[in-house]
């Protein structure tokens, strides 16, 4: 199999610790994937219509995309445990969080990246950092005991949208006022698997 991915990418990061966290990663062949959000980007559209990465192109079926469906096939896959039966709801739901902080941590990226100076919207970048900040409160104060039980893709979805708002927003200062989810983060931080997907320096 083929991972499409890049570097930067926290949802492609998802998919790279998952293939590591379930022993899959030396049957994956991963490929840097250029993206563009304003045209087709050729290196992608063959396995993903939409563009995006990651994308997951398989022997035996059609390609498999989104960060969310990769991971739970690769889970699937492995017989694993990242997705446990008796608890999938909290798991799918902070899964779901930590990957609506992406979502705004990389809209606010773009918004810089690709729209003229004078086009910009400081409002509007305003309004996804607190969508990033109210979910970060919600992990504070909800979602600590289960970030300290056993390893599974809601934690893994978490660490990895951290490690993008420290690439990419480091000036904002996430921890701040969240002494819980900081400890946290720098512990999961020391898994192989963490390490080696670690982004490049911004």
């Amino acid at each position: 199999m083929k991972l499409l991915t890049s570097p930067a990418s926290p949802f492609a990061r998802k998919v790279r610790v998952v293939l590591r966290e379930t022993g899959q990663a030396e049957q994956v062949t991963e490929i840097a994937a250029a993206t563009d959000p304003l045209g087709d980007p050729v290196d992608v559209i063959h396995a993903n219509p939409l563009g995006k990465i990651p994308a997951l192109v398989r022997d035996d079926g059609p390609a498999l995309y989104d960060s969310r469906v990769i991971t739970r096939y690769l889970d699937a896959r492995a017989e694993g445990r990242l997705y446990p039966e008796r608890r999938i709801w909290e798991v799918l739901t902070l899964e779901a969080t930590a990957d609506g902080i992406m979502d705004a941590a990389l809209a606010m990226v773009l918004e810089a990246r690709v729209r003229p100076e004078g086009q910009r919207s400081e409002k509007w970048v305003a309004g996804q950092w607190r969508k990033v900040e109210r979910a970060l409160d919600a992990i504070e104060a909800r979602w600590i005991s289960h970030l300290e039980g056993q390893v599974d893709m809601g934690q893994i979805a978490v660490a990895c949208a951290l490690g993008y708002l420290d690439l990419r927003h480091a000036a904002r200062d996430w921890r701040a006022g969240r002494p819980q989810l900081a400890v946290w983060a720098e512990r999961f931080a020391t898994r192989e698997s963490m390490i080696a997907t670690a982004p490049p320096a911004a």
